[in-house]
């Protein structure tokens, strides 16, 4: 979302933001006082929707939003939100029918939340591809990569298990694990489980980096890992696809929607460290395969350039202008 508002301020848009604050009750309140606040200052609101406590931050805004009869775009986020839609359809689905369109970034949300309001548009997470240099990859080596934040809804130990396991018969297997610790202590067990497993000076733990920086760190490897437990769609996959990495990636939440196995990817089940070390393997010996990958997941990611993603967002924004009171 941050993305698509310098993008529309590029545009000659005018864009208000909310909110900067991390610590929740902070960003919760600022989006409040900024809707109610700021509200002779825009004509039209766009909200992010995740599950747990974020939904309810969402629905505060939403419920604010309509009591000004502001026209407001709901965007769907998160692999867990359909499970959580579940346990309050009623309230999810109050939520989704208050606003003026719901998008979603995924078929797998699309098609998940589509029972609670029918007319879901699909709008992808966008790429600026130009800032992801491609290198096909024929004959990788195992140089393994991993993006994401330290959380164990993404499973980090799971690629230490993997390079544990690939590092009894190939002598240059490596990991570079790239992400900031989100606290909940797996960054931690990530890396004990590296020296119990005797593999610690064969993981490099480089810490969050820049976006801009993430192109430099995929380009050191030759196969991704996506080890999450629960997903949607990721963008680490599509940066990681963008620079020609094959992938190999558990089959949770939206991965299946996004990835085709055997086309851009290679798909698992999730926790399964030697499924996950078997898939490398083929992608490392199976002759054409790593190739076809490569290719398949570039073609896969041009799908998400930002003028194709750009031109749907200005064409549903203008398609609600003026259809509220201000």
């Amino acid at each position: 979302m941050e993305d698509l508002a310098e993008r529309l301020r590029a545009s000659g848009h005018c864009v208000i933001a909310a909110s900067p604050y991390r610590n929740g009750w902070a960003r919760a309140a600022h989006m409040l006082w900024t809707t109610v606040s700021r509200r002779r200052d825009y004509r039209i609101a766009v909200v992010d929707l995740y599950s747990g406590r974020a939904f309810f931050w969402g629905e505060g805004v939403c419920r604010v939003l309509s009591l000004l009869r502001k026209p407001h775009v709901l965007v769907l986020r998160g692999g867990n939100l359909p499970a959580f839609a579940r346990r309050r359809s009623a309230r999810v689905g109050r939520v989704l029918k208050s606003a003026s369109a719901v998008t979603a970034p995924s078929r797998y949300l699309l098609e998940e939340m589509k029972r609670y309001r029918e007319d879901v548009r699909l709008l992808p997470n966008p790429l600026a591809l130009e800032a992801y240099p491609f290198r096909l990859r024929p004959r990788p080596r195992p140089r393994l990569v991993w993006v994401r934040a330290f959380h164990e809804i993404y499973n980090p130990s799971l690629a230490v298990r993997v390079l544990a396991s690939l590092a009894k018969e190939f002598d240059d297997a490596s990991l570079v694990m790239v992400g900031r610790d989100k606290g909940d202590g797996s960054f931690q067990r990530a890396r004990r489980l590296a020296a119990a497993l005797g593999v610690a000076e064969r993981v490099r733990f480089p810490g969050g980096v820049p976006k801009s920086g993430v192109p430099r760190w995929l380009d050191e490897g030759d196969i991704f890992l996506n080890t999450t437990n629960i997903d949607n769609t990721p963008v680490s996959v599509l940066e990681a696809m963008a620079c020609g990495l094959p992938v190999v990636s558990t089959d949770v939440g939206g991965l299946p929607y996004l990835l085709e196995s055997g086309r851009d990817a290679l798909l698992v089940p999730p926790g399964d460290a030697e499924a996950m070390a078997d898939a490398v393997r083929r992608v490392l010996t199976e002759p054409g395969l790593a190739e076809r990958l490569s290719r398949g997941g570039r073609e896969r990611a041009e799908l998400f350039d930002w003028p194709v993603v750009m031109a749907q967002w200005e064409h549903l924004l203008g398609s609600l202008e003026g259809t509220g009171a201000a």
